[in-house]
């Protein structure tokens, strides 16, 4: 049995904690920082961190591989498309690995950056995905063009709708509020932004999600929607744009929003 636990770091990261609660070894997904992850390490002594996980080359992502990696012995796994500090294996799309004995599905989702990979397991439905797929919204297109970002995206929609969304920003309260401008008529989004807020007061995290969730709430995934293409006809004058191209206009908007 693998249990999940987010840790924290920085202002709003996660660093996604696997633990084979039977073999007392574990992996950490995007350890932007070593230090709650040596904390943890230290608290629980009789633990080997055997596997580390990158999804991307941003430093707040594998800031702390390098100090893990020599404490631990621990594999490190990143995308072959960038710069991976301490990187072991080097992974593209199409390719598997297996993490605590179980196997892990590689897709590049180019558009945050241009080597972004995700790790999906798809027995138990989990997805790390890094920065491409946020509760509510998706990553800044730092290097990747919106079409890039479109298709990455529409890759991972098409995952079974139960698939748990790992990604590693407490972004969510701002995504749906960026998500009640663009469908202020959605119930469902009104309904998950009055939850999430709740459970932040509570000092409750939002994630993991769900696909199911996000094709209901999250306007990337929703650009074939009618009013989203409305609202955005609104705003940027009537015409007959593809679902990529109201994606890049979405995209522009929420970057001002």
């Amino acid at each position: 049995m693998i249990k999940i636990d987010a840790l924290p770091a920085f202002n709003d990261n996660y660093i996604w904690l696997l633990q084979d609660l039977e073999q007392r070894r574990c992996a950490v997904v995007d350890p932007g920082d070593a230090a709650p992850v040596q904390a943890w390490l230290a608290a629980h002594p009789e633990w080997v961190l055997s596997d580390i996980l990158i999804t991307h080359h941003h430093f707040d992502h594998v800031g702390g591989v390098e100090a893990l990696k020599q404490q631990t012995g621990a594999r490190v796994y990143g995308p072959a498309q960038e710069t991976i500090p301490g990187r072991d294996v080097a992974l593209e799309q199409g390719q598997q690995v297996e993490v605590l004995g179980l196997p892990f599905a590689i897709f590049s989702v180019p558009g945050h950056t241009l080597g972004h990979i995700a790790y999906h397991q798809a027995e138990q439905h989990w997805l790390f995905c890094g920065d491409t797929l946020f509760a509510a919204g998706c990553g800044r297109l730092f290097e990747g063009t919106p079409a890039q970002m479109h298709d990455s995206l529409s890759r991972l929609a098409a995952l079974p709708a139960q698939t748990q969304v790992y990604c590693t920003h407490e972004y969510t309260l701002s995504n749906l509020r960026f998500a009640r401008a663009v469908e202020p008529e959605n119930r469902q989004i009104a309904q998950r932004f009055d939850e999430v807020m709740a459970w932040r007061e509570a000092g409750r995290i939002s994630l993991p999600s769900t696909l199911e969730l996000e094709f209901a709430t999250n306007p990337f995934l929703r650009v074939t929607e009618t009013s989203i293409k409305e609202k955005i006809d609104e705003r940027d004058g009537k015409r007959n744009r593809t679902p990529s191209e109201v994606f890049a206009a979405l995209r522009s908007w929420k970057d001002q929003f």
